[in-house]
């Protein structure tokens, strides 16, 4: 099982509502495909959960307060309303064309979010969790204001990089809070500010650090989200400041007094709390008989948060603190998602180097391409990176050469031969296979991986090529037509299976298959039993689901991407996000393959010297070595010593020829993960093809593998 869920005997399904969310979008400019990889990844979840038979709703809402919000209307002559309402409304109209179905999508200016808001700071209030306290707030004299958050730039007291008001976003990304940025600068007029006393309201977080605790202990999600903030506890909490010296926002409730005049509530207030708001929404519309807001976050029910990796503090700290203090239930679980990188680089909007959402839907591209390949490149808290050729490569391998290739040959077949779906009955090896990846997609789903629900239906896929091109049904036909019809019975329940299992990930494509089939209704109804129910007896001949994407066409891509970050200039590094090589060295580790001499007895004690030649740093990094899982393992008929594997490297599954047959228990080894020299020239051994060389120590192939929480794929370095 992964290491990315802390999972719990009562696993989904459950008899309890659940609400999946995302993190808020903030109403202030273009999405691009980092913004979409968590988007896609809940939405992808949330439907993951209804087809394992959940209660299940997905909200979310456009977060519209804010210093940004504020700054840039004001350049554009708009009220702050406006501007983001614009932006709003755009974001509405983009998501479904990305196949985004959220049950409630709002904003957090409406009158729901502000009630929420307002009523849980009062709370909050109430129960004693809120003071008052002067603390020096940035100010522009010129300008005859005070600053709050992002109309201050500075250097952050922690790291000594530049900073922004409210966190430090080039550095260590810790949340600032006002009064913090050492050598403040207005944004305003780009003048020198200054601190001036000012008394705002703070959220006593540090009395929730036990609590806190005690609630990462048990939290399900990524790893990250439950390892990042139990450091800031460590550390000792530090209260947080709700007020901003603002006008554009929530107002603090009671605000008739002296202290809350001027001031509105931080946006990190009533940003989270928009999830409420929006389950409430959703609940209003279609009846709480068929959706209780209130059970799932006043009672028992099971909350789950997909986020940015940037916004875990929010998350994991204020907001579970908040919701404690004012009497609401606990999230179950936080999955954070990594960043997403732009051909090996930062992304960065301001030199233009994004796939923007509407320039992918301008190429014409179909959105079940982008969901799945973001959703199973890599696990979940991993960094993505995206190329055209990448996504060529997965697109023309995985979903045009395995899954379109096997639905398209089977049910053509099906109608050439018998009109639909033969008289038979489903073979036994075929309703085991289909039942083991009904199980592999719950695990999956328990797991929070997005990339084992995709690998589920595509390795089932898989497996029907080879089922297929080993019965050889058209040699068949004449000469044992009965075994030919059950070849193709067979085949025929495996693509259905494809297409329910892969719903979650490719909604549309699963919805045209489901038609082809003859099949009625719509596949997102449907649950995973139903992949072993039968099709209906006839369908029309099918059509291909998939298209290739040709050479010239990624070439294409490629030069209007290139042209674009030349446009933009290369001076401008300020938003990348790119991750640096540690120049740490690695230990020396002896691989186990394809060698079939014999070696000394480990058991003696004796070494292989250490070689004499030392290599430099930079011919090391030149060996792109990764954390593997191995998915299965075979013995190589005719070879004493040499086994099969399909190893599981995050951005594919290799095969690989190892020299352990004889020193594993083959059977036991699927699961286990394994360090994987990925450059490896490939080598063809009895006739078997070796992409790729598994490390081990010592003679008797002791398996290299990781101690902690290191995710398929994920670079050894």
């Amino acid at each position: 099982m992964s290491t990315d869920s802390t999972t719990t005997d009562d696993a989904f399904p459950t008899d309890r509502p659940a609400v999946v969310t995302c993190g808020l979008p903030y109403a202030n400019g273009d999405l691009h495909i980092g913004h979409l990889r968590g988007y896609i990844g809940a939405d992808a979840f949330s439907r993951a959960l209804e087809t394992l038979g959940q209660e299940t709703a997905y909200v979310s809402g456009s977060d519209m307060h804010g210093t940004p919000v504020a700054v840039n209307a004001e350049e554009e002559g708009v009220s702050p309303e406006e501007f983001a309402m614009e932006w709003h409304e755009q974001y509405e109209e983009t998501f479904p064309k990305f196949n985004v179905d959220f049950d409630n999508y709002g904003h957090t200016h409406d009158e729901t979010n502000t009630e929420f808001t307002q009523e849980i700071v009062r709370t909050l209030d109430d129960e004693g969790y809120v003071y008052e306290k002067e603390i020096q707030v940035a100010y522009d004299p010129d300008a005859d204001q005070y600053l709050p958050d992002r109309y201050v730039e500075g250097t952050c007291p922690y790291c000594g990089e530049k900073a922004r008001g409210d966190e430090c976003d080039e550095g260590c990304q810790r949340h600032l809070e006002p009064g913090e940025v050492e050598d403040p600068t207005s944004t305003i007029t780009g003048n020198a500010a200054e601190y001036r006393d000012r008394t705002h309201k703070f959220f006593e977080v540090s009395e929730f650090a036990d609590y806190l605790t005690e609630f990462l202990d048990g939290l399900e999600g990524t790893s990250n989200a439950r390892n990042q903030p139990r450091q800031w506890i460590e550390e000792g909490l530090q209260d947080w400041c709700l007020t901003r010296d603002m006008e554009w926002g929530i107002d603090y409730p009671n605000g008739d007094s002296e202290t809350t005049e001027d001031i509105v509530l931080y946006v990190w207030v009533d940003a989270p709390v928009e999830y409420i708001a929006s389950t409430k929404q959703y609940a209003d519309r279609v009846g709480t008989d068929e959706y209780d807001w209130e059970r799932v976050w006043k009672d028992d029910g099971d909350i789950v948060h997909v986020i940015g990796r940037d916004i875990i503090q929010h998350h994991t700290i204020f907001w579970p603190a908040m919701l404690e203090g004012a009497g609401y239930n606990k999230p179950r679980a936080v999955a954070a998602t990594g960043f997403i990188t732009i051909n090996g680089k930062g992304l960065s909007t301001s030199r233009n180097r994004a796939i923007w959402a509407k320039e992918y839907l301008e190429e014409g591209f179909h959105p079940d391409l982008l969901r799945y390949y973001l959703t199973t490149t890599g696990g979940l808290q991993q960094d993505v990176d995206f190329s055209w050729d990448a996504f060529q490569e997965k697109v023309n391998g995985e979903l045009v050469g395995t899954v379109g290739n096997f639905w398209y040959r089977s049910l053509l077949f099906a109608y050439r031969n018998y009109e639909g779906t033969p008289e038979a009955d489903v073979s036994e090896e075929v309703a085991e296979r289909i039942k083991g990846a009904i199980g592999q997609t719950r695990e999956a789903v328990n797991d929070y991986s997005l990339r084992g629900i995709g690998q589920a239906a595509t390795q089932l896929a898989q497996f029907g090529n080879e089922y297929i091109q080993r019965n050889e049904p058209w040699k068949l036909t004449d000469d044992d037509p009965e075994q030919a019809a059950q070849v193709i019975r067979d085949c025929v329940q495996i693509a259905k299976a494809v297409g329910v299992l892969l719903e979650p990930i490719a909604p549309d494509k699963a919805q045209a298959l489901w038609e082809q089939l003859g099949e009625d209704g719509d596949v997102s109804d449907v649950h995973l039993e139903d992949a072993l129910e039968s099709p209906p007896r006839n369908f029309d001949e099918p059509g291909e689901l998939f298209e290739k994407i040709e050479d010239d066409r990624v070439a294409e891509l490629n030069e209007k991407l290139e042209e674009r970050v030349a446009a933009a200039g290369d001076d401008d590094e300020s938003d990348d996000n790119e991750e640096t090589e540690s120049d740490d060295t690695a230990s020396d580790e002896s691989a186990a393959m394809a060698d079939e001499d014999e070696g000394e007895d480990a058991a003696t004690g004796d070494l292989e010297p250490l070689l004499e030649e030392r290599i430099g740093f930079e011919d090391f990094q030149e060996l792109d070595i990764r954390v593997g899982r191995i998915e299965s393992a075979e013995g190589i008929e005719g070879a004493d010593d040499l086994a099969k594997l399909e190893v599981d490297i995050g951005f594919e599954t290799r095969q690989v020829v190892a020299g352990i047959k004889q020193l594993h228990d083959l059977d036991e080894l699927p699961g286990e993960k394994c360090i994987l020299l990925a450059n490896m020239e490939p080598a063809e051994l009895f006739g078997v093809e070796s992409n790729g060389m598994i490390l081990a120590a010592g003679d008797e192939a002791d398996l290299l593998t990781t101690h902690d929480d290191a995710v398929v794929g994920e670079k050894v370095q």
